[in-house]
């Protein structure tokens, strides 16, 4: 009996240990030529995998990225519209690497040096954003750095908006997925140009010039609409790809792969091995409404408080989903504030903090006149009078 006991033991140990959980076995074979790599889903921020994710790297035309976020974020402060017209400082001349051979004193539409930025990796038109944002390349490297920070990226640091080497000039495969997760979150509008394999500008003149994407697996594979290539001697290949499928968005990056093949082939792996083994579960949609008030001092007096933004969960297939709690928190004395922050709603998943979002008022409250007050006090004596008769 002692014996078979031990036995029994004995085989469950073993199982144990030889019996490793399923895709901590699948993860090991992912993205093997990379030196740094993560796999993100975007709207939560959840890391699938990560290899060396927090090396700091020289990254090459992955800087643009930063670049792209500063450009949309001129254009929605209205500081910019893709219509107008930027000139090419002496800066441009003899710029290496990737360009679209502007001119000294050159003039091009937004909307042409975005393209070419997006879809050509343009470091000539990277810089002459970086002079009519920030004045000079010196301080919209600073605007870069700060905005990195900002949106959490703790091992960056920018020297120019094009990712020329420079010492000094680094970031992270985790920093790289942050900064292409705040771009397609707040400016979807950049993947209409990312996932253009080929235009031109300067179209109908003479010095008409080809736009070819440097990521290929826009052309060659479905639902890879983005984002951005790198390579420089130091970086290595780079590579920040990202696929929507079965409405389902995952952003890929691979840093120092020895070759275009191997940063093309390590990045598609990861966003299949993403698409295939998770979905992306909505638990709250941007607009819903969380809470209903209702009160007479305000027109119209009855208004929604709703989220600001979708609120996720990443959730491996097959598996079960936890329990979902919130906790809202209000600040009643701004509800007059129409679309202003109004308050958070904490979303716990599992028991841990999933997320806190802002609040809004969905209407455009307004104080009510001391008139329609005393019409609304009149019809609820009126209401309840009717009721007791």
């Amino acid at each position: 009996m002692r014996k078979t006991i031990l036995m029994l033991l004995g085989f469950l140990v073993l199982m144990a240990v030889s019996v490793p959980k399923a895709e901590a076995e699948e993860e090991q074979i992912l993205a093997p030529d990379a030196r740094s790599a993560i796999l993100i889903e975007p709207t939560t921020l959840e890391v699938i995998f990560e290899k060396n994710a927090d090396e700091k790297l020289a990254p090459a035309s992955l800087t643009k990225i930063m670049t792209l976020i500063l450009v949309y974020e001129a254009l929605e402060k209205g500081l910019i519209t893709k219509e107008t017209y930027l000139t090419a400082s002496e800066s441009v001349r003899g710029i290496e690497g990737t360009k679209i051979y502007l001119e000294v004193g050159e003039k091009m539409k937004v909307e042409d040096l975005l393209k070419s930025v997006a879809i050509g990796s343009a470091n000539d038109a990277a810089v002459v954003f970086a002079e009519a944002l920030g004045g000079s390349v010196a301080n919209f490297a600073r605007m870069m750095n700060r905005k990195a920070e900002n949106i959490g990226c703790k091992n960056t640091s920018f020297k120019n908006p094009n990712g020329l080497p420079a010492e000094g000039h680094y970031t992270t495969a985790r920093d790289v997925a942050l900064m292409a997760s705040y771009l397609v979150n707040n400016y979807p509008d950049v993947l209409n140009y990312t996932k253009i394999y080929e235009d031109y500008v300067r179209e109908n003149t003479e010095k008409r010039f080809w736009l070819v994407n440097t990521n290929k697996l826009v052309k060659f594979v479905e639902g890879v609409d983005g984002l951005k290539t790198g390579w420089t001697p130091e970086a290595g290949h780079c590579l920040c790809a990202t696929m929507k499928k079965n409405g389902m968005r995952f952003i890929a990056v691979v840093m120092n792969c020895s070759n275009n093949e191997r940063r093309n082939s390590e990045a598609l792996q990861l966003l299949n091995y993403a698409t295939s083994n998770y979905n992306v579960v909505p638990l709250f949609k941007k607009n819903e409404v969380v809470k209903t008030f209702e009160d007479v001092s305000f027109y119209p007096k009855y208004y929604n408080i709703v989220l600001t933004e979708d609120v996720n969960v990443l959730n491996r297939k097959g598996e079960p989903l936890k329990k979902v709690t919130t906790e809202l928190n209000i600040d009643y004395d701004n509800l007059s504030y129409d679309n202003k922050k109004v308050g958070t709603m904490k979303v716990y998943y599992d028991g841990k903090l999933l997320k806190e979002v802002n609040l809004a008022v969905k209407e455009d409250l307004k104080r009510a006149s001391y008139f329609n007050i005393l019409c609304e006090v009149l019809k609820e004596i009126f209401l309840v009078a009717s009721i007791k008769a």
